[in-house]
């Protein structure tokens, strides 16, 4: 009986080995956590980075999170931040399985025995309204097998995250609100400064990086005095500096945050922030978005001191190497961005002349009148994507930092057929190399040599930037930095190195931005073409 028991315990013993093999547990400052194994990588999902302000606390800064004893689970996604679930299906719908007020999480995937790697932080994007950190598209595995730990995190979203009003401002301290999902930002990126050692990561060399709202966040970051020191490289695709709300005082041509917060809160039918606090999380959510109500960041003098513009003017953001882009055809899917076609080309052409001025044949040379349906898709998408990229490039570079700036014009079959060459968000999947993750009805990335090419090299400058600024893939051209000739790469159907992108567009544009913020009564942006007010001149500008 002693014999057969000491072979039943072995037995057992031996039969547990797998499983405990496939349970690497981590000890942080933060507690310990137990994730999972995926061949050579470790992968832990839904660790918690900071207390989320629920409920009567809503609307706070994240609170730092006590360390937990024992040993948690970090196994499974953790659920999404609370956002409107979707009315239509489009190419961009993936609604989370979960969602909960309860969604300060983020996810690590690390190399087996790391150390002292580098850290690429990403932040999803979604109009700061939707989207969450274990998306299909961002799953960190092929990234981190780079030699890299990917983390990707969750931010509070749309009304919940964005909102500012008398009341709270009261509440707080420093006499400010808002900014809320930044906030959680900047939490995640101080969690992980704190305890990305643990996973083999070197807390000293962390890129953050996002597209769309998430590159519009990582600008955020980057302007954000209390995000400096927390990462030492940033890239952003496809981003946006546009103009944001004021706290206290409307300026181009918004009401100030705290007023907006006030309208939303008479529109939702809430007497007091108590009521507010008191609502259902997904019912708000759902009916301040359907009510018009749009976060954005508020430049509150302490979280964000300026406009993002006037900070890069000023040479005050974050001096460290930038990656930025943008796609050829962002507006192709976008095309809710777009203003209303005028009736023939005379009329388009008319309506430039008479906004635009003495600035008008700049804009005709670069939007033709003979092409009215394209020229508005480009002047669009240069308005905010193409202007953002080549500034940051341009920013960059003059205070002394390398800046990296290109171009996806990449096709392929089914999104070239749908007219939706080089989409919004379509190099996502060649950057992590997940196209086998994208939501489903998004235009299949067929699995084929040429495709894969063009991944392995995204994901190759991606990632050697991440670990030491400079964009480097072997076997493909260099990329240069941006510098006085203007570099940038194109990728087409193979990485190509150019100078001079779109010649005249951001002049163009810069132009045009600095005169709506000379005016000071009217937002930039989101007013181009044949929906700009009339752009007047103004002292030190074009």
């Amino acid at each position: 009986m002693k014999q057969l028991h000491h072979a039943a315990f072995a037995a057992a013993l031996f039969a547990a080995a797998p499983a405990l093999a496939q349970s690497p547990t981590v000890s942080t400052p933060a507690g310990a956590v137990q994730g999972n194994a995926q061949g050579d990588l470790h992968v832990f999902k839904g660790i918690p980075y900071a207390q989320a302000p629920i409920g009567t606390m809503r609307w706070k800064a994240p609170a730092a999170l006590p360390a937990w004893t024992g040993t948690r689970k970090a196994t499974a996604f953790g659920p999404a931040c609370v956002q409107p679930r979707p009315r239509s299906s489009g190419i961009y719908t993936n609604p989370p399985e979960q969602m909960s007020e309860d969604c300060l999480t983020l996810n690590v995937w690390a190399p087996k025995n790391a150390r002292n790697l580098p850290v690429f932080v990403w932040i999803h994007g979604g109009a700061l309204a939707s989207g969450y950190s274990h998306e299909g598209m961002y799953d960190g595995a092929r990234m981190a097998a780079r030699g890299m730990i990917v983390v990707s995190i969750n931010y509070r979203l749309g009304i919940l995250g964005y909102l500012a009003h008398p009341e709270l401002s009261a509440e707080s301290t420093d006499n400010i609100s808002g900014n809320y999902g930044l906030l959680d930002q900047i939490a995640a990126l101080r969690w992980v400064k704190d305890n990305i050692a643990a996973f083999g990561g070197d807390a000293a060399n962390v890129t953050v990086a996002g597209e769309s709202a998430g590159g519009l966040s990582t600008l955020y970051l980057m302007a954000s005095p209390q995000a400096r020191g927390l990462f030492q490289r940033a890239i952003a695709q496809s981003a946006y500096m546009i103009s944001a709300p004021e706290l206290k005082q409307a300026r181009h041509g918004t009401p100030s945050a705290e007023a907006a917060g006030s309208q939303i809160m008479t529109a939702l039918g809430a007497a007091d922030l108590s009521t507010l606090r008191a609502m259902d999380a997904e019912k708000l959510t759902t009916d301040a978005a359907a009510k018009g109500y749009g976060p954005w960041g508020t430049v509150d003098g302490k979280i964000l001191t300026r406009q993002l513009a006037d900070t890069w003017d000023r040479g005050e953001q974050a001096p460290v190497p930038v990656l930025a882009g943008f796609n050829s055809g962002e507006i192709r899917s976008l095309r809710i961005l777009l203003p209303p076609a005028p009736a023939d080309a005379t009329a388009y052409e008319a309506a430039i002349r008479a906004r635009y001025g003495d600035l008008a044949d700049a804009f005709l040379r670069l939007y033709p009148a003979n092409a009215v349906g394209e020229s508005m898709l480009a002047a669009t998408r240069d308005a905010l994507y193409g202007w953002t990229s080549t500034r940051l490039a341009i920013g960059q570079t003059a205070i002394g930092q390398r800046g990296y700036l290109y171009l996806f014009d990449h096709g392929y079959p089914a999104a070239d057929d749908n007219g939706l060459h080089a989409f919004h968000a379509s190099e996502i999947p060649y950057v992590f190399g997940t196209a086998g993750g994208t939501p489903a009805l998004w235009p299949k990335v067929p699995d084929t040599p040429a495709e894969r090419r063009m991944s392995d090299a995204m994901m190759a400058y991606w990632s050697s930037f991440a670990k030491t600024g400079a964009p480097v893939a072997s076997g493909q051209p260099t990329w240069q930095p941006y510098g006085k000739q203007g570099h940038y790469m194109a990728f087409a159907q193979a990485p190509r190195p150019a100078t001079g992108l779109f010649p005249g567009m951001f002049a163009l544009h810069e132009a045009a931005v600095c005169r709506r913020g000379a005016a000071g009564d009217q937002p930039w942006n989101w007013n181009t073409g044949v929906l700009s007010p009339v752009l007047k001149k103004a002292d030190g500008c074009r």
